[in-house]
């Protein structure tokens, strides 16, 4: 059986389950917002990294896995994961839908301004509080599966900046050649997080294809 959480504002207990529903994009964005802060404190950052690192440095050290290698097996777990907390936590069929509505709405009513229709602009004016709730009702459900996914990611980015300070690596990259994890590859993008984007990208593709999963 779900908690029950009490509601200062409303004075009322409501089931966990029925708050997620109501307020879940805003929960999760509050988390994302909490995980990213959480990467300006030192001692958790360093701590979960030095944590997680005394389970499997014995296993990347034992196999000598370059840290370049580390961030594709480690990009190609977290878009599994992610692919499959989306796949159970999104409807995309639905998503789709509202989609094709909302285009079809879209240019009926660009259609009767154009033609200044007036009696087919209020009945679609009648019609737009119905689609635009259903839109957001369509984005709050794409928010709310972040807050599952940064539960595991953060901490693999805590553990790659432990490592990151541990090894003196380099990458060779397109146009930018050969140079160090640690230096800027684009702009002020290190080269390891342009890196782990790219891995990430393209594995989480393959994967969703693979799996069947639609894509945001």
């Amino acid at each position: 059986m779900l908690p029950m959480i009490w509601l200062p504002y409303s004075g009322e207990y409501m089931n966990f389950g029925k708050v997620w529903d109501k307020y879940g994009m805003y929960i999760a964005i509050l988390f994302m917002f909490l995980m990213m802060y959480s990467y300006s404190v030192a001692w958790l950052r360093v701590g979960v990294g030095q944590a997680i690192d005394a389970v499997f440095s014995p296993i990347v050290d034992g196999f000598n896995i370059p840290f370049y290698v580390l961030i594709i097996i480690l990009s190609s777990l977290t878009g599994l994961y992610s692919s499959i907390i989306q796949k159970y936590t999104i409807d995309y069929d639905k998503m789709t839908d509202v989609q094709e509505r909302m285009k079809e709405f879209q240019t009926e009513y660009r259609e009767a301004q154009l033609s200044q229709d007036e009696k087919k602009i209020k009945k679609l004016e009648a019609k737009k509080d119905r689609v635009m709730r259903e839109q957001l009702e369509m984005s709050q459900q794409q928010f709310k599966p972040m807050a599952y996914i940064l539960v595991l990611t953060v901490p693999i980015f805590f553990w790659l900046l432990f490592r990151l300070a541990q090894v003196q690596s380099t990458i060779t990259l397109p146009y930018a050649g050969t140079i160090s994890l640690h230096a800027p590859a684009v702009w002020i993008i290190p080269a390891w997080i342009l890196w782990y984007m790219i891995c990430s990208i393209t594995l989480s593709q393959v994967i969703r294809k693979s799996l069947n999963i639609g894509g945001l």
